[in-house]
């Protein structure tokens, strides 16, 4: 319907609450028609300002108007939702209209949402007292009253009131909008770490913990992957049956926990379940496979770390493509984890998966492919000028330099300690049909026998890194974190995996919390870096630093050479 513009008189009528004026006003009108620029009827206008006298007059008068709604799908109960208290007339408008409670804004929002939203108490009590279903209707973010109220931290005892009704659990309701496909109450307590929110709906509401979000699993699920221990502990307790769910990626609780950096919470469902063998995910993997995979080199320690029975039942299992946790840890480059594993005397690393590859031969595998990657991308990079591609060329060049460099000295710590029958030269003989003159061959080779010590260097010098324990400062010391009591740290490493070792023959240093890596002065061969006595492992690299430093240099000139 075209409307015309509500003349500023009739607005201050309305505003004021004037009854008489506006009734004279009004009739001169037609009032149907009468909005503001934004499609506010008369209507909206007064129960914005809690006008009741002029609600009374035009619901009775103009009843068309109750259920109109302004540019942004808004009825008159939205726009007194967002009002700090209710009037008595937009109170008796909704009981004897109780459609009005459930219609929803181009945001997908009934009133109950824009009440809890603002804090409007008085109405967001009284609007789920008359309908408590609403309390799990979902927004178009997948956001109920019930979740909003979680978020907003029980915001002036809504949610207090909220949980107190009895309205049927989401998960009964056959109705498309409800819960089930929208964010679980729980979640959010979760996501804030919230242990009192938590709690306080566990009791009010236990069956609420049990509701399963479409992308998060269950509440169990989630509290695990943030390493929230509280929520993990009080779940376990409340909701013990949400440890042997599944998420829609088939990974049970304590897979997530293993994803996490949180070796307190892995801790605490060793604790409850003894047997993580049992947990197996749908690709056959067990909790050491998904550290692993992940990189957790800190959760892969405390395992390890465990009762011996416990641990011979994970090291050396195959998921359904044969690969053992180190297999997986050489494949996706996770030096950290590979460290871990491959000390270990009871992991098998010359285990074969389904395609007859040892751990070493994936990271081998690996490792080739990385540097091919890194060869294309610089070719297209030098076969590309564009400015409108220059940034994202060279964030990608980054990310395979990042990447060819982890994969790199995962294979340099597995040659170390598996002892692979093979050599490292593959990776720096000269390309076939390259023509060159005998002497350059000769110096080529010379060049790759030295970078085959190069690497070599890499590994040790990673193992020394990882086992400094200067590098373990006040704030993460054995006293703040129990569960790392030993000479390692790779709670503190795998942020940082990116960049040990081989980064350090590309001339980088990293600083983390005042302390730098071993690795640092590979090029620039700073020896004040090194903050620890001189041991076996650095007298080796003292010897072999400047070699690896004239090694990349002969291979620039050498590469410049034979182009």
């Amino acid at each position: 319907m075209e409307g015309s513009m509500i003349d500023s008189k009739l607005y201050e009528c309305v505003r004021q609450d004037n009854i008489d004026d506006f009734k004279s006003r009004v009739q001169t009108h037609l009032a149907e028609k009468l909005v503001t620029p934004c499609g506010n009827t008369l209507l909206h206008v007064a129960a914005s300002y809690r006008s009741d006298n002029v609600i009374a007059y035009l619901t009775k008068e103009f009843p068309s108007l109750i259920t109109r709604r302004n540019s942004q799908e808004d009825t008159i109960l939205h726009l007194a939702a967002r009002e700090e208290k209710a009037s008595h007339a937009i109170k008796s408008l909704a009981g004897s209209n109780p459609s009005l409670m459930r219609m929803t804004n181009t945001k997908g929002n009934t009133p109950l949402h824009d009440a809890v939203i603002k804090g409007n108490r008085e109405l967001a009590e009284f609007l789920a007292s008359k309908d408590p279903e609403v309390a799990y209707y979902n927004n178009n973010n997948g956001r109920s009253p019930l979740y909003l109220a979680v978020e907003n931290g029980n915001k002036n005892g809504i949610l207090d009131n909220l949980l107190n009704l009895r309205a049927p659990s989401p998960k009964n309701r056959k109705e498309g909008d409800a819960l089930p496909k929208g964010k679980s109450p729980v979640h959010a307590a979760i996501e804030q770490r919230d242990i009192g929110i938590l709690k306080k709906i566990g009791e009010a509401r236990p069956d609420l913990l049990r509701l399963t979000d479409e992308e998060m699993g269950n509440s169990l699920h989630y509290a695990s992957s943030i390493g929230f221990l509280e929520g993990v502990q009080f779940l376990l307790d409340k909701f013990h049956d949400g440890a042997y769910g599944r998420n829609p990626e088939g990974n049970y609780p304590i897979h997530l926990a293993c994803k996490s950096h949180s070796v307190r919470v892995v801790k605490e469902y060793l604790k409850k379940f003894p047997y993580p063998k049992e947990f197996l995910n749908k690709k056959g993997q067990n909790i050491l496979h998904v550290a692993a995979e992940s990189g957790k080199g800190n959760v892969i320690a405390c395992i390890l770390r465990q009762e011996e029975t416990l641990v011979k039942s994970l090291v050396n299992e195959m998921d359904e493509d044969g690969n053992t946790a180190l297999h997986l840890a050489a494949g996706y480059g996770k030096s950290v984890a590979a460290f871990f594993l491959v000390r270990d005397e009871r992991v098998d690393s010359s285990a074969v998966n389904n395609e007859n590859l040892t751990p070493y031969d994936l990271a081998e595998q690996q490792s080739k492919s990385a540097e091919e990657k890194f060869d294309k991308a610089n070719e297209m990079d030098g076969q590309h000028h564009s400015k409108d591609v220059e940034y994202g060329r060279k964030n990608s060049t980054a990310e395979n330099s990042t990447s060819s460099q982890r994969k790199v000295t995962t294979l340099s710590i597995l040659y170390l300690y598996s002892h692979p029958k093979k050599s490292l030269s593959w990776n720096f003989t000269v390309t076939p049909g390259l023509i060159i003159s005998k002497e350059k061959e000769q110096s080529k080779n010379t060049i790759g026998n030295l970078l085959v010590v190069a690497v070599l260097v890499a590994g040790v010098t990673f193992a020394g890194a990882v086992q400094l324990p200067q590098l373990r400062d006040n704030n993460y010391s054995s006293e703040h974190h129990p569960e790392s009591n030993s000479t390692i740290t790779a709670s503190r490493y795998s942020s940082y995996e990116n960049h040990l070792c081989v980064n350090g023959f590309l001339g980088y240093y990293h600083d983390v919390r005042g302390v730098r890596f071993i690795c640092i002065p590979f090029l620039t061969l700073d020896s004040s870096a090194i903050r620890q006595p001189i041991s076996s492992t650095n007298y080796l690299a003292s010897f072999l630093l400047p070699l690896v430093f004239h090694a990349f240099l002969l291979l620039e000139v050498a590469d410049r050479d034979t182009s």
